[in-house]
């Protein structure tokens, strides 16, 4: 499947990849690109990690599981491919940043300008078999990307993380919050936007915090 996996996050997870339970999900995953259509395509699993280096990350943002129609999921959360129209979300999320910035909507929903500037948009699973929202769930994918969030934790310090919606903020327990920023509010989906994600103040919150801590603003 030609995964693309930066080299700082190999060595991190080294560990993690040997799991057996890790085998047995490479197994499954494989299974299921042959036998179905599924998404991302097999280069872009990683992508959230090739795109965004351990010694890069700023901010972490949480999401469930890939988009599950064509042309959408590529390897990073909230994200769509160029000339793709935005998901409800994804349109909230940039709703959120117009009102804290006065920007206009962006062009284009491919958020892999956020990765470059060492945003972490991870979703706890990161396959999905097409036009079957959560297939890909408790087949391991989890446990893998809460050992994720659990040695980044353990390894980097001043990391803002954005916990939107219940799923997300119960991974809060793995950082430490003395030494990070942990930013929870509603889900930006159109069931929860308008009970706390907009008006959460997110983006300049996380900009701010990064500030003090003499590192560059993300440019939302």
């Amino acid at each position: 499947m030609n995964v693309q996996i930066d080299s700082s996050w190999k060595d991190l997870l080294k560990e993690e990849f040997e799991k057996p339970y890790f085998t047995d999900l490479v197994r499954f995953v494989k299974d299921e690109y042959a036998t179905n259509v599924c998404y991302p395509q097999g280069g872009n699993i990683f992508n959230a990690f090739d795109a965004c280096p351990v010694e890069q990350v700023k901010v972490v943002i949480i999401g469930q599981d890939p988009y599950h129609e064509p042309g959408q999921a590529h390897g990073l959360c909230f994200s769509v491919q160029d000339g793709v129209q935005f998901p409800p979300s994804l349109q909230n999320i940039f709703k959120e940043i117009a009102a804290e910035y006065g920007k206009p909507m962006p062009s284009s929903g491919n958020l892999q300008r956020w990765a470059a500037q060492g945003v972490l948009l991870l979703n706890a699973t990161l396959t999905v078999r097409a036009h079957v929202a959560g297939s890909h769930q408790g087949r391991g994918w989890e446990q893998f990307t809460d050992a994720v969030i659990r040695q980044l934790a353990a390894q980097r310090e001043h990391v803002v993380y954005l916990l939107w919606g219940s799923y997300a903020q119960k991974k809060a327990a793995m950082i430490d919050p003395s030494k990070n920023l942990i930013l929870k509010s509603a889900h930006p989906s159109p069931l929860s936007a308008y009970r706390g994600f907009f008006g959460n103040g997110h983006f300049k919150k996380a900009n701010e915090y990064l500030q003090q801590q003499s590192l560059s603003p993300i440019e939302w």
